[in-house]
Order: structure tokens, then sequence, then C-alpha cells
């Protein structure tokens, strides 16, 4: 599978049945049902997107960063990428992404990482790990399911920049994304997003400002424009 695969949506953001934006450093916790499409828009740009996936019906059935890769045979995300679960489900299809290319290998920001790679000063910083848990949490309340600390897994790092070295290491480079560009995935089964607009103020996947996000989510059998 090509490594980059841009690809423009037929659908326009005036359609959408619904539409938010995720502040920098806040969670967002929805659920997809089978066909919708769910779009992911960096609105300034160079903004890092940590994201989670789950199937709806059954949390501890959630999305698999090697499952993913090994079925794929790419260790970056675009166009075509089908997010494979652990138990080998198809969550998601990425059906349009005019980035081009996504992060499943560099994990979530949390205060301890933030320690180890920056400083002991930094433990105080919020992170993604506590945004998770936030959106989690509130979820669980909201919902009356159980969803806790111990659902926290891999993640995706939409718009993220993370090149493998010749030597197998990783590194946190400048994004590849740019003011309105966007990620669309198509939900194959019902499936729980839950993303934290990564609030990282240490490396550049933020380029040390974090901007908000939008989220717009179309039915299934909407009308599409081209």
């Amino acid at each position: 599978m090509p490594e980059t695969v841009i690809q423009v949506s037929p659908r326009r953001p005036e359609d959408a049945r619904f539409n938010h934006v995720v502040e920098a450093g806040d969670s967002f916790v929805h659920e997809i049902l089978p066909g919708e499409f769910v779009r992911i828009v960096d609105l300034k740009g160079n903004q890092a997107v940590d994201t989670l996936f789950y199937n709806a019906e059954n949390y501890s059935d959630r999305y698999s960063a090697q499952d993913t890769i090994r079925e794929q045979r790419n260790i970056y995300l675009t166009t075509g990428t089908k997010l494979i679960s652990t138990e080998r489900n198809v969550l998601m299809t990425i059906v349009a992404d005019t980035c081009g290319r996504h992060d499943t290998l560099g994990g979530a920001c949390a205060t301890e990482s933030n320690m180890v790679r920056y400083a002991i000063e930094k433990r105080s910083m919020h992170a993604c790990r506590q945004s998770f848990l936030k959106g989690a949490l509130a979820w669980s309340q909201k919902t009356g399911r159980e969803f806790d600390k111990r659902d926290l897994t891999a993640n995706i790092n939409f718009f993220m920049n993370v090149p493998v070295t010749a030597e197998g290491q990783l590194t946190f480079e400048d994004g590849v994304s740019g003011a309105g560009k966007y990620v669309e995935l198509r939900a194959e089964i019902k499936t729980l997003i839950v993303i934290s607009n990564c609030p990282q103020l240490n490396n550049p996947c933020n380029g040390y400002d974090p901007t908000p996000v939008q989220i717009l989510i179309w039915d299934k059998n909407q009308e599409t424009h081209v």
C-alpha cells in the first residue's frame, strides 16, 4: 500500500448532521453508526489529534496498531487504510485524506513520558492520557457502561509526523498537515471514537502551539456532491 494517498471527499461541511469544535487539550467521545462518515479537520494546521477506536458493542475489542500495520503492510495510515481491531474486525476505513499520512507508532503523551523525555518539571503539564481518561470517565457516567483507565490502549496520531530512522528509532518532527487539511473515515461497524486534542508543548508535533480541531459527521445515506 502506498505511504501517501491524497483523496478529496465529496461531502460538504454544510451538509453534515453533526458539527463540533474540540479545543486544544480537550477530549471528545462519540458513537459512529455503521455507514456514517466522520471527518477530523485540522483547523489551524500542524495539530496532533490522538484518537482511540473501540467496537461500541464490546470495548475490549479495540483498535490494534499491530494488526492494522500488518494488514496494510504500511507503518503510516492514509486513504484506503482499514483500522483493524484486536478481534480482527474492521472498525473504520479512511475514505478521504488531504493530509496524506498519519502516525500510529508514537503513542500518546503522558505526564510520566513528559518527565522522561523532557524534564522532571514537566510533570504538571497536561497530557493526552489525562484527556483520554477524562473523556472515558465522562462517557461511563453518561452511559452507565464501564469505561476507564484500563481501557486506554494504543492510539492513532492523526496529522502527526513521526518518521522512523534507519536504526529503527522514532523521531518527532514538524507536522505534515496544514490549515483546513482533514482525514475522513467510514464506520464499518458501530464504533466509539475517543479523541484527545493533544496539548503537547515540548515537541514540534503541534508546532509548539496546540490549536482546535473540528469534527463533522454525515449520515449513511446522506446525499453527496462532487
